[in-house]
């Protein structure tokens, strides 16, 4: 089996090098099957793209992909169409999920072929979240909440920062998604995902807050409500169509 790992950043001058770091070191050290990291750079206007290609140069695991769009969303989109390794997946550059779950991903996809997606979840009984400041708590409780409520979520997280998937799925159920370009592009993937039926792990890790974050938690969320209420009556019309059909 074959892995490639996809790292969006932006503006991640502070976080970049450390994560990239540790990430080669933990994968030398414990992962057996060929590894490939891409930096996905999704307009940076700081020093990001230096230290990046620094790490291409010094790392043979690692690639730089700079797209000049903003967004989460475009930047794993991108990553998972130039993708050609079996499993392909995204992680925060913080690394807030704890490694030893990727360890763990690979052995689920290689004992378990029926397996389509992992997904890492910060809120199963059995997760370990450690410095969650209590705003972020709240609004993402209360994001879950509304995912269940309105759009029949059966994950217990979607925005852990930690999802893996057979990159055939991947590729199929990005061409069904919206052209969100945010965060919320990989909700939307989670819940297609879903209702598709495929076989998804609902792994709970370990997970520790990041307190340089970039991400503007009141901005996000006024986007959340926004897609919330345009893919539910997405899905609608869907079904409406399925039923016709």
């Amino acid at each position: 089996m074959t892995l490639t790992i996809l790292f969006p950043v932006l503006n991640e001058h502070l976080r970049l090098e450390k994560g990239i770091d540790t990430c080669v070191k933990y994968i030398r050290e414990n992962i057996d099957i060929p590894v490939s990291l891409v930096i996905v750079d999704n307009g940076s206007d700081d020093d990001t793209p230096d230290i990046a290609k620094m790490l291409e140069e010094k790392y043979s695991e690692v690639t730089y992909r700079r797209i000049d769009e903003r967004g989460v969303g475009i930047a794993f989109k991108t990553g998972v169409e130039e993708c050609t390794t079996d499993v392909v997946g995204y992680m925060d550059i913080d690394l807030s999920t704890d490694l030893k779950y990727l360890g763990d991903t690979i052995d689920i996809f290689e004992k378990d072929p029926d397996v389509q997606y992992v997904n890492g979840s910060r809120f199963s009984p059995d997760s370990d979240t450690k410095g969650r400041k209590w705003y972020r708590k709240i609004t993402s409780a209360g994001l879950v909440f509304i995912l269940k409520h309105h759009l029949k979520m059966k994950a217990t997280d979607a925005l852990c920062g930690f999802t893996f998937l057979r990159t055939g799925s991947a590729k199929e159920l990005i061409k069904e998604c919206s052209d969100d370009h945010g965060w919320f592009y990989t909700v939307e993937l989670l819940l297609r995902a879903e209702r598709k039926g495929l076989s998804i792990i609902d792994m709970p890790v370990e997970w520790v807050e990041d307190y340089n974050t970039t991400v503007n938690v009141f901005k996000t969320i006024k986007n959340y409500l926004k897609q919330i209420s345009k893919l539910k009556k997405t899905f609608r019309e869907e079904d409406k169509n399925a039923k016709k059909n």
